[in-house]
């Protein structure tokens, strides 16, 4: 029975994703989850008691995993240049990828502030990476600069996702070599 409202809680969070990353979070409404699902409006009750609570939980399942992969990028460069530009690179190489679209859609809404808090709280690890290698770059005010790297990547995310005039390719290296040059100062 539990490996059974496992599966479908997994199908859920699934199904949010999708519609999270195909119409924004207008799109996350408990009627299509409970149609995407095959589920009883009902029973998606019984799983989540609100949209903020999917969002909530798709945060918690899904930043964390984000996050590993860009750390683990980031850890397998051996210079605080090579780490900032595995940080640049990784970030736009998720773009399109279901879980990466959902985030941001969730990152666009509005939340509760428990959603917002766990967002904030996975995103400050992201930054909190970076921070490390501006430092050692010399960087004197490494948080700051994390910060106004991480625009630039959002920039360039938002650039991609749009669908801009200008292939991902172009976009990810003009970020990457603007990232470079910036934290070189």
């Amino acid at each position: 029975m539990a490996e059974h409202r496992s599966m479908q809680r997994r199908a859920l969070l699934d199904a949010a994703r999708s519609l999270l990353s195909e119409g924004g979070t207008e799109a996350l409404t408990f009627p299509a989850l409970a149609q995407r699902t095959g589920l009883a409006r009902s029973s998606v009750y019984e799983y989540f008691r609100s949209r903020a609570a999917v969002v909530e939980e798709l945060c918690a399942v899904d930043f964390p995993v984000w996050a590993a992969d860009i750390e683990a990028a980031m850890e397998q460069a051996t210079t605080p240049e090579a780490k900032i530009e595995a940080y640049v690179r990784s970030q736009l190489g998720l773009v399109g990828d279901r879980r990466h679209r959902a985030v941001v859609a969730i990152s666009a809404s509005e939340l509760d502030a428990g959603a917002r808090e766990k967002i904030r709280a996975a995103h400050g690890g992201l930054v909190a990476m970076i921070v490390e290698a501006l430092a050692a770059l010399g960087q004197e005010q490494p948080r700051l600069a994390a910060m106004l790297l991480q625009g630039v990547v959002d920039a360039a995310v938002r650039r991609i996702e749009l669908g801009a005039a200008e292939d991902p390719v172009v976009v990810t290296e003009t970020a990457v070599a603007m990232a470079l040059r910036g934290v070189r100062g």
